[in-house]
C-alpha cells in the first residue's frame, strides 16, 4: 500500500439469493479515508432508498462516476462475508477474488482484481476486523492493554472473535462459532420469529422488535433451563406446535397461537433476552480475567442490544467500554479503510457520528435564535418536527441529524408518531434525547457513560420522573436516551433542548429515526421533504431552517 495514495473500501458481497429483500448479506456500504481521515462514506440505503440495501455489485460503477473516483489513483479494498471472498460487478467490469484460508489472518490479503479494464493491486480484509476497526474512526487509535470483541450473526470464519491490543500490536485470542445460538436468537430463531410474527423479508428488523417486546416479560430461571434444553426451540420452523405442547406439558400453559399480550410468551422473551446478556457478559469476564486487559471495545450486530451493553458496562470490569454507532455491518467499509489508514498512517482521526455523506458534501446547517424559537414553541404545542440538517449518522440510529422529534410526556402524542405515522408495532418504544444535566435528573446518576451520546445504553428512570417522558419510557421504567453534553455533540440539539428547558421546563424530547415505516433514514432534503408530507408532520427543519407543513 502507497502512504500517499487515498483508501477505498467496499463492501458489497453479493447475497446468495436475489430477493427483494436483503438477506444473508445486507447493509452495503463504501468509504475514502486519507491520511488516516474520512472523506466519503456512503451507505448504500440512504441513497437507493431500499432499506439495508444491498446491491452495491450492481450500482458501484453508477456511484463512483458520480464522486468521478473511477480515474482517480487510490488504495483498493474489499470487505468479506460467511457467504464468500469475491466481489463481482454484475457487468463484469469488476471481479475481486481473495485467497481462501483456514485461518484468520491478522492482517490485509493481497487478491487478484480486474479493475474496470485493467489488473489493480487490490487487498481483502476479514469480516472480524472490519467490525473491530469500525471504533477507529469514533474514538481514535485503540488504546493499549485492550480487549477487542466482535459478536454478530456470521464474519468470515466466525460469529465471536476477541483480540487483544498491547503494545501496538493486535493478536487474536479465538474466534468461533461457539456463541451461534445465541446471536441467533435475534435474527434466525423459529421460535423468535414466531413470537413477534415476523416472515422472511422482516428478518433484519427482527432483532430491534425482539429487544423491545422483551422488556414487557420477566426472566425466570426456571424458563431459561427449560429453553435451553430444547435448543431455544431455534428449528421449529413451521413446527410451532411443539412449542405449544411442552408447554403445556410443562408448565400447564394452554397456547393456540402466539398471543404477544400472554404473559408465559412475554416472559419466554424476557428469558431468552437474559440468557443471551449473561452469555456475553460472563464471556467478557473470562476474557477480561485472563488477559488483563483494562480497555474493551465492542462491536458487530449483537453490540446494538441495549441491555447487554447496560450490563457490561454497570459490571464495571473495564475501564473503558467503546461500542461505534454502526457497530452491525453499516460500519464495516469504515473499518477496512481505517485499518488501512492505520497501517499506513500509524493513526485515525476522531470524528462524530454524523459522516453520511456522500452527495451531500456542501450541506451546513446554519440556524438561527428564530428557528430555535420556532421550532421549542412547536414541540412545545405537542407538533411533530423532523429534522434534516448537515450529515446523516453513521449507523441505524438517527442521533439528531435526522430525527423526528417530539414532547416527550405524552403516551399519546407517542403511540400516534410510533404507531400511526411511523407503522411501528404497540410494543417499542420510542427514546428521548436531553441534555446530559437532565439525564441525570431522570436517573439520578451522578455521571452519564459516554455511549449514550450513540443511544447504545438504556437507564432506569426515577419512578417520580417517569410521568414526565412518559412517551419515550419502557414499560420497564427504562429509557435509551441519547445524551447532549455540549456543541461537539450536535449545536443544533443543545440550542433546542436549552430553549425548551429554559422556556417550557421541557427537559427531554422523543427522538427517532426519520423514516416512514420499511423505508430507510432520509438523507437528502429532498428525501425529508417527501417524508415529511407523507409522515403529515407538522413541520420540518432542513439545514437549519425550519418550514411548517
Amino acid at each position: 500500500m502507497d502512504n500517499n495514495k487515498p483508501t477505498l473500501a467496499i463492501y458489497g458481497i453479493q447475497d446468495r439469493f436475489d430477493y427483494e429483500h436483503p438477506f444473508y448479506v445486507h447493509d452495503h456500504n463504501m468509504a475514502l479515508m486519507q491520511n488516516g481521515k474520512v472523506e466519503w462514506f456512503l451507505q448504500q440505503e440512504r441513497i437507493s432508498r431500499r432499506k439495508r440495501d444491498n446491491t452495491l455489485h450492481i450500482h458501484l460503477k453508477t456511484v463512483l462516476k458520480e464522486k468521478k473516483l473511477l480515474g482517480r489513483d487510490y488504495d483498493l479494498l474489499f470487505v468479506d462475508n460467511v457467504v464468500g471472498r469475491t466481489f463481482l460487478l454484475q457487468s463484469g467490469e469488476v471481479r475481486f477474488e481473495a485467497p481462501l484460508n483456514k485461518q484468520l489472518s491478522i492482517g490485509l490479503e493481497k487478491g487478484k482484481c480486474w479493475w474496470f479494464g485493467e489488473e489493480k493491486e487490490a487487498w481483502v480484509l476479514n469480516h472480524e476486523l472490519a467490525h473491530l476497526f469500525s471504533c477507529l474512526p469514533f474514538f481514535g487509535n485503540f488504546r493499549d492493554n485492550s480487549l477487542l470483541v466482535h459478536f454478530d450473526g456470521g464474519a468470515s470464519l466466525s460469529n465471536f472473535s476477541a483480540a487483544v491490543y498491547k503494545n501496538n500490536r493486535l493478536e487474536w485470542l479465538e474466534y468461533h462459532w461457539d456463541l451461534k445460538p445465541y446471536s441467533t436468537l435475534f435474527n434466525a430463531n423459529a421460535l423468535v420469529f414466531a413470537i413477534i410474527g415476523a416472515r422472511l423479508p422482516e428478518q433484519n428488523a427482527v432483532p430491534g422488535k425482539f429487544m423491545g417486546f422483551s422488556g414487557l416479560g420477566n426472566y425466570r430461571p426456571e424458563l431459561g433451563k427449560w429453553l435451553k434444553s430444547n435448543n431455544y426451540f431455534q428449528d421449529i420452523w413451521r413446527k410451532t406446535s411443539v412449542f405449544f405442547e411442552l408447554a403445556k406439558k410443562d408448565w400447564g400453559v394452554d397456547l393456540k397461537y402466539f398471543d404477544q399480550k400472554d404473559p408465559f410468551i412475554q416472559d419466554v422473551a424476557a428469558t431468552l433476552q437474559e440468557l443471551f446478556t449473561q452469555e456475553i457478559v460472563t464471556k467478557l469476564q473470562k476474557l477480561q480475567e485472563k488477559t488483563s486487559t483494562e480497555n474493551l471495545y465492542y462491536t458487530g450486530g449483537s453490540a446494538l442490544n441495549i441491555v447487554a451493553n447496560t450490563r457490561i458496562v454497570n459490571r464495571g470490569m473495564f475501564q473503558q467500554v467503546f461500542i461505534p454507532p454502526c457497530t452491525e455491518d453499516s460500519g464495516l467499509a469504515l473499518g477496512a479503510a481505517a485499518f488501512a489508514e492505520w497501517k499506513k498512517h500509524g493513526k485515525v482521526e476522531e470524528n462524530s457520528a454524523y459522516l453520511n455523506n456522500w452527495g451531500i458534501e456542501n450541506y451546513k446547517t446554519d440556524f438561527s435564535e428564530e428557528t430555535i424559537n420556532k421550532v421549542a414553541d412547536q414541540l412545545a404545542t405537542k407538533k411533530l418536527v423532523g429534522v434534516c440538517n448537515n450529515f446523516g449518522e453513521a449507523g441505524p440510529r438517527a442521533l439528531g441529524n435526522r430525527s423526528i422529534l417530539a414532547f416527550a410526556g405524552s403516551k399519546e402524542l407517542a403511540k400516534k408518531l410510533s404507531r400511526e405515522k411511523k407503522s411501528r408495532e404497540w410494543y417499542r418504544p420510542l427514546a428521548p434525547v436531553a441534555l446530559e444535566e437532565n439525564v441525570k435528573y431522570f436517573t439520578g446518576q451522578s455521571t452519564v457513560h459516554p455511549l449514550s451520546k450513540f443511544m447504545l445504553l438504556d437507564f432506569a428512570v426515577l419512578p417520580e420522573k417517569q410521568q414526565e417522558i412518559t412517551g419515550a419510557i419502557h414499560v420497564d421504567g427504562t429509557a435509551r436516551f441519547q445524551t447532549i453534553s455540549d456543541e461537539a455533540d450536535n449545536p443544533f440539539l443543545l440550542a433546542l433542548l436549552k430553549r425548551l428547558d429554559e422556556k417550557y421546563g421541557i427537559k427531554a424530547l422523543i427522538n427517532t429515526s426519520f423514516n416512514a415505516g420499511g423505508e430507510p433514514i432520509v438523507h437528502t432534503e429532498e428525501d425529508a421533504w417527501q417524508s415529511a408530507q407523507k409522515m403529515q408532520l407538522d413541520g420540518v427543519v432542513l439545514n437549519g431552517k425550519f418550514v411548517q407543513l
